[in-house]
């Protein structure tokens, strides 16, 4: 999923604005973190405000975290292992040749409004998700499904040839195309939760972008909690929702999501005791590390942050041009001297070592070579190459990358590039609409799979959005891929596939990401896992008085 990181200079003064009133709100000289271990309340710093809570509409970290506290797939991901654990469905078998799962719901789940939850809400859903007028980005997360595919591109009309169906209100079962050995962990991803068709229906019809469902007072979910309020640009409070099956073993009673924009920011309200959980900036990592402060959270994540090329655009269409650009990207001193978080390059799409996988790769930083690309191309020493935008979305951070990758490419080809930040909602808007040149992206793996990273990148992908193309890749992607006999044989049919990708380059991998985040001692069962994915219904607070007693 789309990583935004931090947002800072449009929204500083609203970030500013939210430190001081949060200060201010406190009572009895409690701050929120000591207030919040007695109440059960959790306040969590979540970067940007949401783009949507509408599952099958937003794309981005920022929104999984709220719509994962809100929403319920029918299994869900252990917070350590990231092992599938009975969510909605308590239970499932999968057929001998793992292409049918039959999966058994829980006859006590409940809808938020206390509204029977059943088998057929995930067919109905399931149908709107695959509805093209919607434009849900991650449509092609059913395509493992049986005719999801030619379903969703017309090709079939009828959706009861689709391979999901309620055998009773308890029992759905899906068929799929071909064995998916990550099917169960696609289940934990909000763009396969249901939604309560009643309230959707109520405020729009199905495939209806943008309506008031998701809205304070309106929305129902099917998760551990529910919304209770929406604040824009300030907060999103959600509390225990009292119909879910699970509800008695809910640690906490309330989450608040804060949108702070700024990692400067976040981090100072973390210090002042405003937050549990928050972003740490790059340079403050070191005085962390060196007081060895235990708040400090640095561990891998399985997420490469990359440039997209829209490829186009005139003065990108010729594939080593956009090699040269690669090429002359300094990782090792981006990394080093810039994030300074333990990150470090990529020469891939896919984070080497996930699933066993190794991408093979032969780009590297060679100036030499790529000038001599340049020239080839028709642009010696960078003459009559057009200047080019770079767009971010708002952040220091993104920032401070750009205009070191401006340098470079100034220094190495002599070329002039300009910078363009947006707030997350309109940088969003505007890659998906192909209105740019070349633009920051981040992909963090929304299950442990390199289909995952590959996928992204087929022919008109919701996420692909850099118009390029591949007949050949796709092939690889969405045919071979699933139909290999092994594990092994998957691998290699994903090394030639990436190598596709990576000879046309219509991305520059630039680093691997870590996950490093402030994480507050009164939280408990946070889990640590590779995808940095929080499961709010198993943490919960111990106040400091009874921290210091279990020691």
């Amino acid at each position: 999923m789309p990583r935004p990181q931090y947002q800072s200079k449009l929204l500083s003064l609203t970030a500013s604005a939210l430190l001081l009133f949060t200060l201010a709100s406190c009572s009895d000289h409690q701050n929120n973190v000591t207030a919040g271990n007695l109440s059960g309340t959790l306040h969590w710093g979540n970067s940007t405000e949401p783009q949507s809570l509408d599952p099958h509409i937003a794309t981005g970290v920022p929104e999984h975290h709220i719509i994962s506290a809100l929403m319920e797939g029918l299994i869900y991901k252990d917070g350590e292992t990231l092992e599938p654990r009975p969510g909605v469905a308590k239970s499932w078998d999968i057929s001998e040749d793992g292409r049918v799962y039959t999966f058994y719901l829980r006859e006590n789940a409940r809808w938020s409004n206390g509204d029977p939850h059943n088998a057929h809400d995930y067919v109905w859903s399931w149908w709107r998700a695959l509805q093209p007028a919607l434009g849900n980005l991650y449509a092609y997360m059913y395509f493992p499904i049986e005719n999801a595919k030619a379903y969703y591109e017309g090709e079939i009309s009828d959706f009861d040839q689709v391979g999901v169906k309620a055998i009773d209100d308890f029992t759905l079962q899906v068929r799929l195309a071909n064995p998916t050995p990550y099917f169960l962990q696609l289940l934990d991803h909000y763009s396969l939760f249901p939604v309560h068709r009643a309230t959707v229906e109520k405020f729009g019809t199905a495939d209806q972008r943008g309506t008031r469902w998701t809205y304070e007072g309106n929305m129902v979910g099917n998760g551990a909690f529910q919304l209770k309020e929406w604040k824009i640009n300030r907060r999103i409070t959600v509390e225990r929702n009292p119909y879910y099956w699970g509800a008695d073993n809910v640690g906490l009673n309330q989450v608040v999501f804060y949108p702070t924009e700024n990692v400067t920011t976040e981090e100072r309200m973390f210090r002042a005791g405003q937050l549990h959980y928050s972003g740490v900036p790059s340079d403050k990592i070191a005085t962390y590390r060196e007081a060895n402060n235990p708040a400090l959270r640095i561990q891998p994540y399985l997420g490469t942050y990359f440039y997209r090329f829209n490829v186009d655009t005139p003065q990108l269409q010729d594939k080593r041009v956009r090699r040269a650009l690669a090429m002359t990207i300094n990782r090792d001193q981006l990394v080093t001297q810039i994030l300074k978080g333990g990150q470090f390059p990529a020469y891939a799409i896919t984070p080497p070592g996930t699933m066993g996988y190794y991408p093979e790769s032969d780009l590297k930083f060679d100036p030499q070579a790529a000038r001599q690309l340049m020239a080839e191309a028709g642009y010696p020493n960078g003459e009559g190459f057009p200047t080019t935008e770079i767009l971010y979305n708002t952040s220091e951070g993104h920032r401070k990358i750009a205009v070191a990758i401006q340098q470079m490419w100034k220094k190495y080809l002599n070329i002039d590039v300009t910078l363009l930040n947006q707030e997350w909602k309109v940088y969003l808007d505007t890659v998906s609409n192909h209105h740019y040149e070349m633009a920051r992206a981040g992909w963090i793996g929304d299950y442990v799979d390199p289909n995952n990273f590959l996928d992204m990148f087929l022919c008109n992908g919701g996420n692909n959005r850099t118009n390029w193309c591949n007949p050949e890749y796709d092939r690889l992607i969405l045919e071979q891929a699933p139909t290999a006999k092994s594990h092994a044989e998957r691998l290699t049919i994903f090394a030639q596939a990436e190598k596709i990708l990576l000879e046309d380059m219509p991305v520059i991998p630039i680093y691997v990401y870590t996950s490093n985040n402030l994480v507050h001692p009164s939280v408990k069962n946070f889990g640590r896992n590779i995808l940095n994915q929080a499961n709010y219904r198993e943490m919960h607070l111990q106040p400091e008085s009874a921290q210091e007693a279990s020691q």
